[in-house]
């Protein structure tokens, strides 16, 4: 079972669950408590007192960001220096209360025997590469159910986020390059250092891959392609099948997680436009999450089902 904790910079461990629930009800509890104690002394509210609230009047120095540059370990201590200083000021600051303080959030999963430490940045400018999805954990699963190995061969993983299913395949004996945006790295490249020893670690990297755009720098010899929830917006479908298309020979074996969401067209995009240009095979179903598992090959290709086992 996974476990879980959050390590917020300022205050150390925190125990329970990391869900964004918890803060938002923390943050809706802040505001009244601020709202009401503002009714007491004033009454109303004028211009000057909203841009407070929005922290639009606050000094350079007294505004808490973080750069977004650097290691994830240097991100972290940079948000310990900057909150430990503002916690230590005797005058307080609304954007204390108003945005939740930038943490580190840790869970801890299990997959074919490996024991794994995912790290999340919250707080910087990583959006949804800072979750752990459903359909990753559904591709490792889906990896230990079937017993796949990936000894040997040269593995590249779409949207890797956190690097969770990446470093699953590294352990499993992939030669595995994780990639995705440049902002995400960092995250990758920590939880990489965390969870792959130090005599596998030659067998992992971590690159920038922009679908669409560099796709043409990567070489087109992949014996597997590794992607999980990366179907999530229509905008995006021409430029993930042109990517596919260039990372993939015949050969070539593709995993793709995706959970099926209304408005997305993600079911168009598996049933209709991937059909175009590969295989498809529906391999693996969990129903009450609606997430699939596809095997993709191109067409015209046989796959290689016996390097699975």
């Amino acid at each position: 079972m996974a476990r879980s904790c959050v390590r917020q910079a300022s205050t150390g461990t925190l125990r329970g669950s990391c869900a964004a629930s918890f803060l938002r009800r923390l943050f809706r509890k802040r505001e009244s408590m601020e709202k009401q104690k503002q009714a007491r002394t004033s009454g109303t509210s004028t211009d000057s007192d909203q841009n407070q609230a929005t922290g639009q009047n606050l000094s350079a120095d007294r505004k808490i960001t973080i750069s977004n540059h650097g290691s994830f370990k240097e991100k972290l201590a940079k948000m310990e220096s900057t909150l430990n200083q503002a916690n230590s000021s005797t005058s307080s600051t609304t954007i204390d209360w108003l945005l939740p303080h930038p943490f580190i959030c840790e869970k801890q999963f299990e997959f074919c025997g490996h024991p794994l430490n995912i790290a999340r940045y919250f707080g910087g400018d990583l959006g949804f590469s800072a979750s752990i999805w459903e359909s990753a954990l559904v591709l490792c699963q889906y990896f230990e159910q079937e017993k796949i190995s990936f000894s040997g061969r040269k593995v590249i993983e779409l949207g890797s986020g956190t690097g969770i299913v990446g470093i699953l395949a590294v352990l499993l004996g992939g030669d595995v390059t994780m990639t995705d945006k440049e902002n995400v790295l960092s995250q990758i490249e920590h939880n990489v250092s965390t969870n792959i020893p130090s005599t596998f670690r030659h067998r992992s990297k971590v690159c920038a891959l922009s679908w669409g755009k560099d796709h043409i720098k990567f070489p087109a010899d992949y014996d597997f392609i590794l992607g999980s929830d990366i179907v999530y917006t229509s905008l995006a479908y021409p430029l993930l099948l042109e990517t596919l298309l260039h990372l993939s020979n015949e050969p070539t074996i593709i995993y793709l997680a995706s959970k099926l969401r209304t408005g997305n067209q993600s079911t168009t995009f598996h049933e209709k436009l991937l059909p175009q240009h590969f295989n498809c095979q529906l391999v693996h179903r969990v129903e009450d999450k609606n997430i699939n598992v596809y095997k993709v090959s191109k067409l015209g290709s046989k796959g290689r089902d016996d390097q699975l086992m």
